[in-house]
């Protein structure tokens, strides 16, 4: 039998146990993308043995439609459903849409029982009861449509009563009541409609249709499950990398069996992952990429991913950086399973090392920096390759013992000087820095090299998959050429294309270059792509993860991925986290003639736009009052067709307030500049303008509105690419990236908004208020506009 046979029998069975019927089994075995996210969904819950069918149901509907921006949710939602705390479809939906809304750090377990009812037992007889009163409430109509009745409207009567009622037992207990009520169905009930009817509701259909099958697309097997590409790690015993020398012979790095039987004895199997930044400065958005690859493989395999600190280079890296690193990995929603430095280390690398020149892989060296470069050229041996064993030992003690001058000597890997890859030729393992390390102290005046530490530490500490970009692909021969030579245990390594962004710089030389001299306001300045930066700018982690795991985790296409895409999740995610008010950027002053002087009205304005008239929560208070403002840009003394703002002699509407008409124009003693605006309100709103503007008004007579700054921020490089323009990089800074209006006014409600709040401002984006913002006065970073260009140029 074929292994593809195997395998669908064996997903077959899997797919049985947890009670899925035979023909939703063999069909979703004939969708490999499905069958893949359920088969992990099953070994994430726990339920490889089986399970009851309600339980196992709920598991299919969250293979199929749990969004991919609350993968880091799955698992407390697995213990909900196996423990039947959450046993219903309705519950399902009710917790997925809590979770694809919560950013991990804002998971409040009150919040979500009570979202999805846990708990709530309703009663036969509390349908029962919702299922009459609906009906009474409903007779007339239906007694009017009769069988035309829309059945699903009066079921979504009584669930909005009972959200947690058995969905199949209220559907039930209406079809009897109708009968109940109607009787059998006569002749006209089943009469087709007029087709005048048939005009009108026909295209709603179709339309209704064509809406649902866009709406609902067949998700691709990475959206599924984008770590479905890693091999599980008692797969590792193929031959990861071929190193091909330039005799000719060839070097096949496996993992012997004996080593990965003990590796595995030690992980108990599980996947080992590791994020491991320098600490030499801010993390940007491609670390974002890396931690949702790294941190998220780990995660959903159900292992481990430690946070390591490559360390080691102790002139670069400050404990600000570290300091950082932790608190942003945190910040994104990861969970280090241990917290480690390269440093750590450092004894057993030095030891290694000692072993590899023992073993005649490696010898001290003593050519500048400038001679080692010329002869790496040229392909041509160290007049020092070949000196003996015991000699190289010993220098390399007294290079340890600080006893040879730094800058005269290095411990080389003895590779291959003369390959096609210039990662083998000869690397650096160690060099002599007298410099104290910010963590291991002044103990050490040798540091190893990342080409010596990063692989043999990535062993040590039992790492499954050692994952990073496609720019570290040729060190691949390197990594395995020093596990081999050392009979290590060899991880499996895999490259992913790299996150490049528009409009911005990703290298850490050129970010701490502009921060450093002041270019931008500090690495979190919200211009930059810093993850620092877009914290502060207001955007949210959940949107950069969505963001990340639209990327993907291939190998292919390194391209630049346009700004706006990005900007599109940010978008996604605002829109149903920042409540709506109103601010005016440019006040220009409109008085309101037709209104007394002393009078002010509280208006109800909408925080949602959906928010439904019965629920106060929704709502906040604005004081609409003789004298409001409006912006500067939405009046003009002459009108056009295409213009929706006021001018002499128009009427627009206020949002949330009354039509208001210009009557007259007050000009400054120059007869150019605008000094107020005369209108007169509409009171019974009989006046229908097509322009909608916000505003702000006067809390109560000559007091002015708040004062709020804010920030207007565009595009840092004024190049897609800036990086292409290598010395020139600076003088593509935009010079208007950052526009600060300090005296805005705003609507009162905002005056209790803390650090860190979003909020859309109405006509205008979304905007969060800044670490900046003091006693009185308070500033606002705007974090991206409410016009979204992604899929009309976005890449």
């Amino acid at each position: 039998m074929a292994p593809k046979e195997v395998d669908s029998e064996k997903s077959i069975k899997l797919f049985l146990s947890i009670g899925l019927d035979e023909k939703t089994a063999t069909n979703t075995v004939n969708n490999p993308k499905v069958t893949t996210n359920l088969t992990a969904v099953i070994h994430e819950a726990g339920v490889t043995d089986g399970c009851d069918r309600t339980t196992g149901n709920l598991l299919y509907t969250v293979a199929t439609k749990f969004h991919s921006n609350a993968l880091s949710h799955r698992p407390t939602l697995f213990e909900y459903i196996v423990s039947s705390k959450i046993k219903t479809p309705a519950q399902l939906e009710a917790a997925i849409l809590y979770f694809d809304n919560t950013a991990p750090e804002d998971f409040k377990l009150n919040e979500f029982e009570e979202a999805c009812g846990v708990g709530v037992e309703v009663s036969l007889e509390d349908i029962e009861k919702a299922v009459r009163k609906m009906f009474e409430e409903k007779k007339k109509t239906i007694l009017e449509q009769r069988y035309r009745t829309n059945e699903g409207q009066l079921l979504g009567y009584v669930r909005k009563s009972l959200p947690w009622a058995d969905p199949k037992i209220v559907r039930k207990l209406i079809e009897e009541k109708m009968f109940e009520l109607l009787g059998e169905k006569t002749a006209a009930d089943n009469e087709k409609p007029t087709k005048k009817k048939e005009k009108k509701e026909k295209p709603a259909k179709a339309e209704e249709k064509k809406a649902a099958v866009e709406a609902t697309p067949e998700p691709s097997e990475e959206e599924l499950n984008p770590y479905s590409i890693f091999p599980q790690p008692e797969q590792n015993l193929m031959v990861h990398t071929e190193v091909f020398y330039s005799n000719g012979s060839v070097l096949k790095c496996s993992n012997k069996r004996e080593v990965l039987d003990k590796h595995l004895k030690v992980t108990g199997g599980k996947v080992y992952t590791r994020f491991p930044p320098e600490p030499n400065g801010y993390l940007h958005i491609g670390h974002a990429k890396a931690m949702f690859v790294d941190f998220g493989l780990a995660k959903e395999r159900g292992g481990c991913c430690y946070l390591r600190f490559d360390d080691t280079n102790p002139e670069a890296e400050k404990k600000e950086y570290i300091d950082h690193i932790k608190e942003i990995v945190n910040w994104m929603g990861w969970e280090p399973f241990k917290i480690t430095y390269t440093s750590d280390y450092f004894q057993e690398l030095h030891d290694l090392a000692v072993e590899l020149i023992r073993r005649g892989h490696a010898y001290v060296d003593h050519q500048t920096a400038d001679e080692i470069k010329e002869y790496r050229e040229k392909k041509m041996n160290s007049p020092w390759r070949d000196r003996p064993i015991e000699e190289s030992l010993r220098l390399f003690d007294e290079m340890r013992r600080g006893m040879i001058e730094e800058g005269k000597a290095t411990l080389r890997m003895k590779q291959d000087m003369q390959n096609d890859n210039f990662n083998m030729y000869d690397l650096i393992a160690y060099r002599i820095k007298f410099t104290p390390h910010p963590h291991a102290g002044d103990k050490w005046c040798i540091y190893p090299s990342y080409d010596f530490a990063h692989c043999t530490v990535d062993s040590l500490e039992n790492i499954t998959h050692s994952l990073c970009t496609l720019e570290f692909e040729t060190r691949r021969a390197s990594y395995y050429w020093l596990l081999h030579s050392l009979d290590l245990y060899m991880p499996y390594v895999w490259e992913y294309s790299r996150l490049n962004v528009t409009n911005t710089v990703m290298s850490k030389r050129k970010l701490n270059y502009i921060v450093t001299n002041k270019y931008v306001d500090g690495w979190d300045d919200p211009r930059l792509l810093t993850l620092a930066g877009l914290r502060r700018r207001g955007v949210t982690p959940t949107a950069i993860n969505a963001f990340v795991r639209g990327m993907g985790i291939t190998r292919s296409d390194g391209s630049m991925i346009h700004v706006s895409r990005l900007e599109h999740h940010i978008r996604e995610e605002l829109n149903k986290t920042a409540p709506r008010t109103m601010v005016v950027l440019n006040p220009l002053k409109v008085i309101i003639t037709n209104l007394e002087s002393d009078k002010v009205m509280e208006l109800d304005a909408k925080r949602w736009p959906d928010a439904q008239n019965d629920d106060p929560s929704a709502f906040y208070k604005v004081p609409f009052s003789k004298v409001v403002y409006i912006e500067q840009s939405d009046f003009r003394m002459k009108d056009s067709k295409d213009y929706y703002g006021l001018a002499p002699g128009k009427s627009v509407l206020l949002r949330y307030a009354f039509p208001i008409k210009c009557t007259n124009v007050v000009f400054a003693d120059d007869n150019e500049t605008i000094r107020e605006i005369h209108a007169e309100y509409d009171s019974e709103k009989k006046t229908k303008p097509k322009g909608v503007l916000h505003w702000v008004s006067e809390s109560s007579p000559g007091k002015e509105p708040i004062k709020v700054e804010v920030r207007l921020f565009e595009k840092l490089f004024n190049s897609e690419n800036p990086a292409e323009l290598n010395d020139d990089w600076l003088t593509d800074i935009n010079p208007n990236s950052k526009m600060v209006v300090s005296d805005a006014y705003a609507v009162s409600i905002l005056d209790g908004a803390a650090v860190g709040d979003k909020f859309q401002f109405e006509r205008l984006g979304y905007f969060a208020v800044d670490k900046d913002s003091e006693q009185g006065k308070l500033v606002f970073n705007r974090t991206v506009t409410l016009r979204d260009s992604y899929g009309k140029g976005g890449k």
